[in-house]
């Protein structure tokens, strides 16, 4: 599972507020990331959908994105001014270490989800940082999202996090998709 990627050519779903809210609040993720003057790491950021609300709250928002497609994408809409566009994997971001208060990522977890990329996101993320993964989960129809065999449970997820030695605050299992919050070490 996981290194695989969202189809630039289907960018404008990713647009659809209506369906994007349904499966994760702007209000829920701004409240379990708490962004208020904050340098904040959005991972696997796309067109920016959610980028967009975080920098309302942020003081800078470092949208990272493997596919120089969705950054286009991304500036043919509008990028807010305290949003920096960022080409990297998760797995190799060009941040020096403790560097960020917060990161995040929505439904994107599923697409770099290794050891090294959380490894990554740990070094990156200074001591007491949040971190909030929302994803598809494997245990969803999969009529919506990607099929259910590229997707992880909360429970694992957890796991992984753990293992990288987040403190996981919050974990919750929903019909389509999981909600985690944590804590950078």
């Amino acid at each position: 599972m996981g290194h695989h990627t969202f189809d630039p050519a289907m960018a404008d779903h990713l647009e659809d507020a209506t369906r994007r809210y349904r499966y994760l609040s702007m209000e829920e993720l701004i409240g379990a990331l708490q962004p208020s003057g904050d340098d904040v790491v959005d991972l696997g950021s796309g067109t920016g959908f959610y980028a967009d609300d975080v920098s309302q709250f942020a003081e800078k928002v470092y949208a990272v994105d493997v596919q120089d497609e969705m950054h286009a994408h991304y500036r043919e809409k509008g990028v807010p001014e305290n949003v920096e566009l960022v080409t990297a994997e998760v797995a190799d971001m060009p941040f020096e270490t403790d560097a960020l208060d917060a990161g995040y990522t929505t439904m994107t977890y599923h697409e770099f989800a290794s050891s090294d990329a959380l490894a990554e996101v740990r070094r990156v993320l200074r001591p007491e940082a949040r971190f909030v993964v929302a994803d598809w989960s494997s245990k969803g129809s999969g009529e919506v999202g990607p099929p259910t065999e590229q997707r992880y449970t909360a429970e694992k997820a957890l796991g992984a996090l753990e293992d990288a030695g987040f403190d996981v605050r919050r974990a919750d299992e929903r019909t389509e998709t999981f909600f985690l919050r944590a804590r950078a070490p």
